[in-house]
């Protein structure tokens, strides 16, 4: 058992885009591309870098790099999903993976912590514990604080700025699928992009509409809410009587990187094409 002092000056928790002066009211968010942890982090795991990134979602900032030339307001998160989740709840926390956890806390358990996918992960996503010993509910309260808690001050504040330069603001958040989700479905439905709005709840179908037949004139198999419908950031930004209006996207990895080598595969390029000009012409729509 040791508590990690990490200096959390020496990177920055995230990065932007074309947030100056919003073009559109549009903000794209990155919540699990970042690929930074604390050299600290490895004293408390036996993991393997390539263990610890089959959590992340794989090149989806590059995928929408060139959506900044356009104009487009995009942030990013550049630490690694391993060491926090920021689209969790910060009481998504499995207590027995602490040492310390406090008696007096309430524990909030759901399907993603016992999974092992809650605001801490407990596991990789090839299955690997990424703890073999318990760790420091103190030391995650530091995470909490230094990571989860200025990024979503910042996201708040851009969501804010972009209502207050248009009246609206859509917030897209953006994330890749593992290709083995699909199995999940039946054997004849494919999924390419999964579009979640809480069920039409976090925004007007027409805006999910725009996106999800414009993917299809492209090609892709799109599916509403299968098998995602939304997670912490879509439920708690959307304000659609404030005309605040939020949508999970997933993209299946399998159609642009090679998931076992953690590389692009040749499609990278037609996938990004396809993928940004949605999304231009969904932020000129917005605007229209």
């Amino acid at each position: 058992m040791r508590l990690l002092n990490i200096d959390y000056k020496k990177f920055d928790v995230y990065s932007e885009n074309e947030t100056r002066e919003f073009k559109f009211p549009l903000l794209i968010s990155i919540p699990h591309s970042g690929r930074i942890f604390p050299e600290e982090f490895f004293a408390i795991t036996n993991r393997s870098l390539n263990d610890l990134r089959t959590n992340e979602d794989l090149f989806v900032d590059e995928l929408l790099d060139p959506l900044a030339k356009e104009g487009i307001s995009i942030i990013k998160v550049n630490v690694a999903r391993a060491f926090i989740d920021v689209n969790r709840d910060k009481i998504e926390l499995d207590e027995k993976m602490f040492y310390d956890y406090p008696a007096d806390k309430i524990i909030f358990e759901n399907t993603r912590c016992r999974s092992g996918y809650g605001l801490i992960h407990r596991v990789c996503a090839n299955g690997k514990l990424i703890y073999e010993n318990p760790i420091s509910y103190v030391e995650v309260q530091a995470r909490i604080k230094n990571i989860y808690d200025a990024y979503h001050k910042r996201l708040s504040l851009l969501v804010n700025k972009c209502v207050q330069k248009f009246g609206c603001c859509f917030l897209l958040d953006c994330h890749s699928m593992p290709s083995k989700i699909c199995s999940i479905m039946g054997d004849d439905e494919k999924i390419d992009v999964c579009l979640g709005d809480l069920f039409s709840q976090s925004c007007p179908p027409t805006m999910s509409e725009f996106l999800c037949e414009n993917l299809k004139e492209k090609g892709y198999d799109v599916l509403k809410n299968v098998p995602y419908s939304g997670a912490y950031t879509t439920f708690n930004y959307c304000q659609p009587r404030k005309k605040i209006y939020t949508l999970q996207l997933e993209i299946n990895r399998s159609l642009y990187a090679n998931e076992d080598k953690l590389s692009r595969n040749k499609n990278f390029e037609k996938v990004q094409k396809d993928l940004c000009d949605t999304i231009i012409r969904f932020a000129h729509s917005l605007k229209a």
